[in-house]
């Protein structure tokens, strides 16, 4: 079965599908930073939601230094990627997360690729996520992308070396 897979910057017009997925297919802690709200996807969460990504919209050159990009399959939205600048020059934090529905089909692999082509373009040599220990998926999904895991407090530090010239990837 052929699928396509892209991935589209979030925007007005993907956020609300993105929302749409999330609340349907997935549990707030799983796709968004704590909230201090009533459990469950409350309207404190779903507008914390959309401002969370609405913050994001300036990308990686904006203030917060976070791209969102919503994961498209055949036209749908199914989860969402994120790069994100850290301190380290010529270094990316990503994760990502699909809903429920669309997990366990290779989408997050074509995803993380997709992503870390992304990276490139933005001049990066090396790519990082943080997962808990016993998120076996996503650590299988990061084997398959050239991760080099270690530990990380409780969780596990992945880190994705990329292949671009040096020249090129310049020091943010």
């Amino acid at each position: 079965m052929t699928r396509e897979v892209r991935l589209t910057p979030v925007d007005e017009q993907t956020l609300e599908p993105l929302l749409s997925v999330a609340v349907a297919e997935t549990e707030p802690d799983e796709v968004m930073p704590p909230v201090v709200a009533p459990a469950g996807w409350s309207q404190a969460r779903r507008d914390a939601f959309r401002a969370f990504h609405r913050e994001n919209y300036a990308g990686l050159d904006g203030p917060t230094g976070n791209l969102m990009y919503a994961i498209v399959q055949d036209g749908d939205v199914v989860g969402m990627a994120r790069l994100g600048r850290r301190a380290e020059p010529g270094t990316l934090e990503t994760g990502l997360w699909l809903g429920k529905s669309t997990r366990g089909q290779g989408i997050g692999l074509i995803a993380l690729r997709l992503l870390l082509a992304e990276a490139i373009q933005a001049g990066a040599r090396k790519v990082v996520a943080e997962t808990r220990a016993d998120n076996a998926p996503a650590l299988n999904l990061l084997r398959r992308c050239g991760a080099v895991l270690g530990p990380d407090g409780t969780g596990v530090r992945a880190e994705i070396r990329l292949g671009v010239n040096e020249d090129v990837a310049g020091a943010w």
